[in-house]
């Protein structure tokens, strides 16, 4: 019994490996994520004690418990059940299904991200790039909001930039959900999208098992309190207007709603450029009649190169002001108590007729809209017509955000921006539009006309 054995020594290392690994399994491992998970907590409590939304535990679970809690979801199970019955198929392989899916969907929160690096790198990309600027904000109506409901805060949909330039402005109030497109499943983009607290959705499918497990999530999200940000949009705008609603994500959290339960409280969020990063290819694809639009690699790291290189060598001009306006909350208990013949769809009518009646008018959009469909205007005109427009707007209780309140300097400084791509030339006294780059000046006017179209708005 007490004999020495002999071991080739391949044999012995092998052993060791296993024994090595059975111990950091057993004994290490725990230690090692108690120590990180206890961090993370004394982290997320300094954090919400600062944020006027604290983070829900629903937004901290362990990822592969929210999967298993998500994948048997009673709700979850009717589909299954519905689908095996329809199909023929077994039970297991349709859950098997839904685990993938829930897998897919689940986002992998981490204060650390978010707050140690996206919100910081949001703040340093918003202001290098832009004059941010608060435009509307109803300052009693959301302070006002109860803190037992959740927040849901429904945007337009410009710019990329959004994402930035919300995440940025709402970083010492809350961490934002955001349900991000397949157009950011890469990695490591997509890694740190997930640890932003994001999550993804195949916008396109039609499946009901994946219809299912996307809206349980949702509602679970809601029902537990997570602030969230969505596009009812469903994508960019390609003719510069507030388009209309898609109701998916809006009528899962409508359909998860039940009375008494937690209060709904929607922040319309309309945003307003002087210069959209992706205006060439958006009014590309409008024209195509299409909304395929992927800029290729090659060009976005041409464009990224030659700004980087205006910053270092200190040539870089802003694009201009970004002006993010926060409107009247909507509550869902109060809206719902009312008659409605199609909730949903009425819900998202009066977001979006609100988000379109706060969008800012900023010196870029109403220099186009000046401009017309005229490719030959005298300064002067211009400046005359630009002066027209805004007392137009400022009678229909449009909030207009010009330098120092000048028209004069506002075209100044459109023509500026405008002339700096070349989408202007300035000769003398006149002001002419290249025939190529008309599109653009009709797609950045889209968003005064539609001003001037619409009924007065309340102040």
């Amino acid at each position: 019994m007490f004999q020495p054995v002999t071991l080739p020594l391949w044999l012995f290392v092998l052993i060791l490996a296993f024994a090595g690994v059975a111990f950091a399994s057993h004994f290490l491992f725990p230690s090692v994520r108690w120590f990180f998970r206890h961090r993370m907590e004394r982290v997320v409590g300094r954090l919400n004690e600062r944020l006027d939304r604290p983070i829900q535990p629903f937004k901290l679970m362990a990822r592969p418990d929210m999967i298993t809690r998500l994948a048997h979801d009673p709700k979850v199970a009717e589909a299954i059940a519905a689908e095996a019955e329809e199909t023929g198929i077994p039970e297991t392989v349709h859950l098997e299904r839904a685990r993938r899916y829930a897998r897919e969907i689940v986002p992998a929160f981490s204060a650390s991200v978010y707050f140690g690096f996206a919100a910081r790198a949001a703040k340093w990309l918003a202001r290098l790039i832009y004059r941010v600027r608060i435009g509307m904000f109803d300052t009693d109506a959301i302070a006002g909001i109860d803190k037992g409901a959740t927040v849901v805060f429904v945007m337009n949909h410009r710019s990329n930039m959004d994402y930035v330039l919300v995440t940025y402005l709402s970083a010492s109030r809350s961490a934002l959900s955001y349900a991000v497109g397949e157009w950011a499943r890469v990695w490591p983009l997509s890694w740190l999208i997930r640890s932003a607290g994001a999550y993804f959705i195949r916008r396109k499918s039609n499946n009901p098992l994946y219809r299912r497990v996307l809206a349980r999530y949702v509602q679970m999200a809601t029902e537990e309190g997570v602030t969230q940000a969505i596009f009812p949009e469903g994508g960019l705008s390609l003719d510069g207007r507030v388009g209309q609603p898609k109701l998916g994500i809006l009528g899962y959290i409508v359909a998860g709603y039940h009375q008494g339960g937690h209060d709904v409280v929607f922040v319309p969020v309309s945003l307003a450029y002087d210069r959209i990063i992706e205006d060439r290819v958006l009014t590309a694809a409008h024209a195509a009649g299409v909304r395929r639009f992927r800029a290729s690699i090659g060009s976005i790291l041409l464009f990224i190169g030659r700004q980087l290189k205006r910053v270092v060598t200190g040539r870089f001009e802003k694009f201009g002001t970004a002006s993010v306006s926060f409107g009247t909350p909507l509550s869902l208990a109060a809206f719902v108590d009312a008659p409605h013949r199609d909730v949903t769809a009425e819900l998202a009518d009066e977001l979006m007729t609100r988000i379109a009646r706060n969008v800012s008018v900023l010196p870029v959009p109403l220099t186009c809209a000046a401009l017309g469909a005229d490719t030959d205007v005298p300064l002067a005109e211009l400046v005359t017509r630009a002066g027209a427009i805004a007392d137009r707007l400022a009678g229909k209780g449009v909030y207009i955000d010009l330098p120092d309140g000048s028209v004069q300097k506002a075209v100044t400084t459109a023509l500026d921006i405008l002339a700096l791509r070349k989408i202007v030339r300035r000769d003398g006294g006149r002001v002419t539009v290249p025939p190529k780059d008309r599109a653009l000046i009709g797609f950045y006017a889209a968003a005064v006309t539609q001003h001037l179209c619409a009924d007065a708005a309340s102040a």
